[in-house]
């Protein structure tokens, strides 16, 4: 699935934070994020807003380790990329260009581009992932400030959020569809009982 190819720096930031720095981590997300613009540019597809978004998170957030010298701790960078990660998802929403509609068009014929059914639904699979997003950050936070709330559950609210937001992105497209069928049939089936002489 190419979204999840989309979210590769994320994946590659909290690998390489966990098992180096969060300096590290930030420095292998750009890297990442960068080779797969060039490598999504190289291949003719269009770079999509979480793409190019995720190239500038990650670029600022080096640029202000590097120049401010922050004491990160894991949470406190986890929020700050997982924030960026947020916004980038809001603003996609704000603009009226979902960020799954771009990888959505890469699988669903071109005359369905403009239906307000594929719109509307990438709309709702777009604030589904927002809000799997908005999980990850209130966890962060809470690992952060609120020293009570045990990392545990930091990490299984991110992987409960995460999940549920995959899984409702592979399901969801097919109940769409169904619906589509469902009215399609009994369109048609209207259509042909009002050609019945009387």
């Amino acid at each position: 699935m190419s979204l999840l190819l989309g979210l590769a720096p994320f994946a590659g930031f909290f690998a390489v934070m966990r098992l180096v720095s969060p300096m590290a981590g930030l420095v292998a997300a750009l890297a990442i994020s960068a080779l797969l613009c060039i490598w999504m540019h190289r291949r003719g597809k269009s770079i999509k807003i979480l793409e190019i978004g995720s190239l500038l998170l990650f670029a600022s957030l080096v640029l202000y380790t590097w120049v401010a010298l922050p004491e990160w701790t894991v949470a406190t960078v986890r929020l700050a990329v997982d924030g960026g990660l947020l916004a980038i998802v809001l603003v996609s929403l704000a603009i009226g260009t979902p960020f799954t509609m771009q990888y959505a068009r890469e699988q669903v014929p071109r005359q369905y581009w403009d239906s307000p059914h594929f719109l509307a639904a990438n709309r709702l699979i777009s604030a589904a992932w927002a809000g799997a997003f908005a999980v990850l950050v209130a966890a962060d936070a809470a690992a952060e400030y609120l020293s009570s709330i045990p990392l545990w559950i930091d990490v299984t609210a991110s992987i409960a959020a995460f999940s549920a937001a995959l899984g409702f992105t592979i399901r969801y497209p097919a109940i769409v569809r169904g619906r589509a069928q469902s009215a399609s049939a009994r369109s048609g089936e209207a259509r042909s009982g009002s050609d019945v002489p009387q």
